[in-house]
């Protein structure tokens, strides 16, 4: 099957904190994958590096880069006005020798591209969101950040596609309050590389006292402050922060600064450590150094740090919202408690750092889940199933 995703995401966040996995680097997974189950696969992006050529063949599927927008990475909100050139020359590609059987789009911005690269066409459209801004705007209140015309954008692009991917049952929710038939909505979670991600392996040097971990972006809605005020019931632990800028650009972001001062007023600075940024590479060695990790983001669709945490064999603490709900059975590869009740938060730290046997059996019950259901041959098999499926709606009836 000829298969096009489109994502118009730079291949690397901005802010240079490679942390965390992002939409640009699922997609990548999920085309080699794809090109490893036999299919003819090409990935569609914007050019934002002079360096990089413009179209090249990696890990069995084709890379393009369409020259569209500033040759440099740029802020989501700043590539709405490019969307239509991006369609157009998305368009004029499949006009040639290589038209695609299925379009895939992902994140509202790529997603937005391919609607119009396709609407005259009767190439079959597939979305996958990754996040949802309503959803997000809902969760984070006056700290959602994105562009005044997301919100409508999404809701228009609902209406052109034949199907769209959730990555938890929270996000199947929304797009059906967006007014999509759950007949036409597909679960389809985010994979984990468990040959990266093990319980055997090497970790990071700690101290004695137990440490809770937590992963993630240094901005307001990641939960980090919840962490930090919940330490002054959790007792003698250490919580370590991994994400943000590099180390050596922390003492200068305003974020990092500010759950520092936090940590100063609730008495618990020496119990706090900001690492900034860890390549993605070297996580697992993050993951299997802590006793703990904990996910406390306001919003979460794939709830990728819990599965990989959990991949290592560490139980999970997380707020019982989005991905992480998910993911994590409670009392059993971990617990989960209400979104934003630092009490509970705290309480259920203390008493998982100190049940040895309880951390033991949820790390053993976590490495089963993620390789039983989240790996990403596991996703590449349901979205080739769901390829099909959108194909054999679209192809005429051949007269007998």
């Amino acid at each position: 099957m000829r298969v096009g995703l489109v994502c118009a995401h730079a291949a690397a966040p901005p802010s240079g904190d490679s942390t965390v996995v992002g939409t640009y680097q699922h997609i990548a997974r999920v085309a080699a994958e794809l090109a490893g189950r036999g299919h003819d696969v090409r990935v569609y992006t914007r050019r934002d590096d002079p360096e990089a050529a413009e179209s090249v063949v990696v890990d069995g599927y084709r890379l393009h880069r369409a020259p569209v927008g500033p040759v440099a990475p740029i802020p989501t909100a700043e590539l709405v006005p490019y969307v239509a050139e991006l369609g157009q020359w998305l368009a004029d590609q499949w006009t040639g020798d290589w038209t695609p059987e299925v379009v895939h789009g992902h994140y509202w911005i790529g997603g937005l591209a391919a609607a119009h690269a396709v609407r005259q066409t009767d190439i079959p459209m597939v979305q996958t969101f990754h996040s949802i801004g309503m959803e997000q705007l809902r969760h984070l209140g006056p700290q959602y950040d994105g562009p005044g015309a997301r919100i409508p954008l999404e809701r228009a692009l609902t209406r052109a596609i034949d199907i769209a991917v959730a990555q938890c049952n929270d996000e199947v929710d929304e797009l059906t309050r967006m007014g999509l038939q759950r007949a036409s909505v597909a679960l389809v979670p985010t994979g984990v590389d468990t040959e990266q991600f093990r319980p055997d392996g090497e970790a990071a040097p700690r101290e004695q006292r137990p440490r809770i971990l937590s992963v993630g972006g240094l901005s307001r809605g990641h939960g980090q402050e919840d962490l930090i005020r919940a330490m002054r019931l959790v007792g003698d632990a250490e919580l370590v922060i991994a994400g943000g800028p590099p180390t050596d650009r922390l003492a200068n972001h305003a974020e990092a600064r500010r759950l520092r001062e936090l940590a100063e007023r609730a008495g618990v600075a020496e119990q706090v450590e900001l690492v900034g940024a860890v390549p993605h590479g070297q996580m697992a060695t993050w993951y299997r150094s802590a006793d703990v990790v904990a996910c406390t983001p306001r919003y979460s669709s794939a709830g990728r740090v819990s599965l990989e945490a959990m991949a290592c064999g560490v139980p999970v603490i997380g707020y019982a919202m989005g991905g992480i709900a998910d993911a994590v059975v409670d009392e059993v590869t971990g617990k989960l408690v209400p979104p934003g009740d630092v009490r509970a938060l705290g309480m259920t730290l203390r008493r998982l750092l100190t049940d040895n046997a309880g951390r033991f059996a949820y790390g053993h019950a976590a490495v089963d889940r993620v390789r039983c259901s989240y790996t990403w041959e596991r996703t590449a098999a349901a979205l080739e199933r769901l390829y099909e499926r959108v194909v054999g709606r679209r192809k005429p009836v051949e007269a007998a």
